[in-house]
């Protein structure tokens, strides 16, 4: 049994991981909808205004918070390898740090940064937009998947 400051530790992780899960989808579910009903140059002035206000400590800390709590999780189910719940603490841990962080970082901000470049009511701005919804979404959905499953794995470890 998982008890103590790892109990409390994989709970953090839980905690963590479910609210980026959450967020990412209400992005897939409505946000981008919504976003992408607008005019070309309204939604790309709107999606980069999410995306520079997304970088603010209240966000941050909860994703990159979950990022090193899943490191934490891995190294100490390591070092303690318990007898249960250790290939759900890693499985978690690597569906976060992969899935949602690591898709983040190589799919999504790519993304992000291209758009940001763009002037909104720009020719090109207005091509780029229905394939940034699109691509930008479809790893939005991957990442909420993988975020939502990172925390159920962690709560069947508990199990």
């Amino acid at each position: 049994m998982i008890e103590g400051p790892f109990f409390v530790l994989v709970l953090a992780g839980i905690l963590g991981t479910g609210l980026v899960a959450g967020v990412f989808c209400g992005f897939s579910t409505f946000v981008m909808r919504g976003l992408a009903a607008l005019p070309p140059a309204q939604g790309v002035a709107a999606m980069n205004a999410i995306n520079v206000a997304a970088v603010r400590p209240a966000f941050m800390a909860v994703f990159m918070g979950s990022a090193v709590l899943s490191v934490m999780i891995a190294v100490v189910t390591f070092v303690v390898w318990p007898d249960q719940g250790k290939v759900e603490l890693l499985t978690g841990s690597a569906l976060y740090l992969f899935g949602s962080f690591g898709l983040t970082i190589i799919a999504n901000v790519p993304r992000n940064d291209r758009l940001a470049k763009l002037t909104a009511g720009a020719p090109e701005a207005a091509v780029y937009w229905p394939v940034y919804v699109r691509e930008w979404t479809y790893w939005n959905h991957v990442r909420t998947v993988a975020s939502a499953a990172a925390a159920l794995v962690y709560i069947l470890a508990l199990t």
